[in-house]
């Protein structure tokens, strides 16, 4: 890859930093940003759709999460039933319509299609979610209705896939509830954090929409917890409190020069590009870093290629089977020109005028006990900009008081129990937030639908009392 030096050359003289936004014209922002995987039209949905065997004990539900009746809707597309496709979608996952776009359906449902055993090519389920909830849902009208208002009220802290996952069940169970979320728009990660040509920012919003048309959820944005709002109110002001908080905190490399200008985390630069209404705005380096090995990773080397940068290598401390992200989305990202390094990590940063000009790593290897180790060798990588993508973390600070800590935190992030019960009673949790959580945006979903359950189960109990 252009741009590699040896540690010989230490010393040569690095050009100055290339950053400048407008690299493209307009319409190559707009290619280059829309829908990465064309959606399916309607011939190409029936045949699709009649490859399926609708397996009575179909493996693919298994492997969903939320446990979608995937034979169930695709036979309905097969038949031209596609506003019942989707209704039987948003039964299990009302976040069908951004799912069917970022679930690594390759590694769950798609991967157990007894069509992949026996032919290697699985039925295209988040191709066919993604038609049946764009062709069937109804507009200016919610597909379904409150219960009977119970006069309950509860608060939900997120406004992310969990928290509103967890809110339009407990809204459709008849309770009322207040949605309070720090950013200002709801969405969660849909709306911040992933890559444009996944979930366009429009639909992420159009998502939201439809979700509060249930009725019953009042929002609150700009509201922190730990600032403006604080746990002990409101299990006092409120019947139960669901804690959708994601992870907020990103890790840091603990390397000399992280500091520089121009460098940078991930999920900010992404966060800004998803809010942006001009993608020709935007700060691009010519050459560019990306030092993780996870989604936001990927997206974040994918989205500042398609950018215009013109030189892109991702950096990851192991080898490709140890990424985070799935083999679908390496392959992706070498397609549009990202360069993946592996077996290495970073050992310094350097800089000129107190700005980033190359990234020093380490080689990497594994020793005879399986410890990653450094070997010693090293090489540098020119960059105009770096974006640390290694992880983000749970900032517990906000689920404290006065020197206390309110919940029980396992591994970093709130524990409980499979349902979402927390420590403190009136409180569940669900979501990135928990520990042992999937990190997908569908585990949220279904972590907010079933503490939801458990909710209602626990005020009409205790209503009962």
């Amino acid at each position: 890859m252009a741009g590699d030096t040896s540690m010989k050359s230490a010393s040569a003289n690095v050009a100055g930093p290339d950053i400048r936004s407008g690299r493209l014209s307009a319409a190559e922002y707009e290619s280059r940003f829309s829908a990465a995987v064309p959606a399916l039209d309607q011939q190409a949905a029936l045949i699709e759709s009649n490859r399926c065997y609708y397996c009575y004990d179909a493996p693919c539900i298994e492997a969903c999460p939320t446990g979608i009746d995937i034979p169930g809707f695709i036979r309905k597309i097969a038949t031209g039933n596609t506003a019942g496709a989707a209704l039987r979608i948003y039964e299990q996952n009302i976040f069908g319509g951004s799912c069917a776009r970022v679930c690594p359906t390759e590694i769950l449902c798609e991967h157990s299609c007894v069509r992949m055993a026996e032919e290697g090519k699985p039925i295209p389920i988040g191709l066919l979610q993604r038609y049946a909830t764009d062709h069937g849902t109804p507009a200016n009208q919610h597909p379904f209705s409150r219960a009977a208002v119970t006069g309950k009220r509860i608060a939900v802290v997120g406004g992310g896939p969990a928290g509103l996952a967890c809110a339009h069940r407990l809204a459709m169970q008849g309770h009322d509830i207040t949605v309070f979320e720090a950013r200002e728009k709801l969405g969660g990660l849909n709306s911040y954090g992933v890559a444009e040509y996944k979930v366009p920012h429009g639909y992420a919003g159009h998502e939201v929409e439809f979700i509060l048309g249930i009725g019953g959820i009042a929002v609150q944005t700009g509201k922190k917890l730990g600032r403006d709002i604080d746990l002990s109110a409101l299990r006092r002001d409120f019947d139960a409190v669901f804690l959708g908080l994601g992870l907020s905190g990103v890790k840091a490399l603990d390397c000399e020069g992280e500091q520089l200008a121009g460098v940078m985390n991930a999920v900010d630069y992404i966060a800004n590009l998803r809010q942006t209404k001009d993608f020709a705005e935007l700060p691009v380096g010519r050459r560019v870093v990306v030092i993780g090995g996870g989604n936001t990773a990927i997206d974040m080397a994918v989205q500042i290629k398609r950018l215009g940068a013109e030189e892109v290598a991702l950096v990851y401390r192991r080898g490709a089977e140890s990424m985070s992200a799935t083999y679908h989305e390496q392959a992706f990202a070498k397609e549009n020109g990202v360069v993946i390094r592996h077996w290495a990590q970073p050992l310094r940063l350097e800089g000129e005028g107190g700005r980033i000009s190359r990234a020093v790593f380490e080689r990497t290897a594994l020793d005879q006990a399986g410890k990653l180790i450094g070997t010693g060798e090293q090489f540098a990588l020119e960059a105009d900009m770096v974006f640390k993508a290694i992880g983000q973390i749970f900032v517990a600070d906000p689920l404290r008081e006065e020197s206390r800590d309110l919940l029980e935190l396992k591994h970093g992030r709130i524990a409980a129990d499979a349902e979402g019960r927390t420590s403190l009673d009136k409180v569940w949790a669900g979501g990135d937030c928990v520990a042992g959580g999937q990190d997908l945006t569908v585990a949220a979903v279904q972590a907010g639908k079933v503490a939801a359950d458990a909710i209602h189960r626990a005020l009409i109990q205790r209503a009962a009392a």
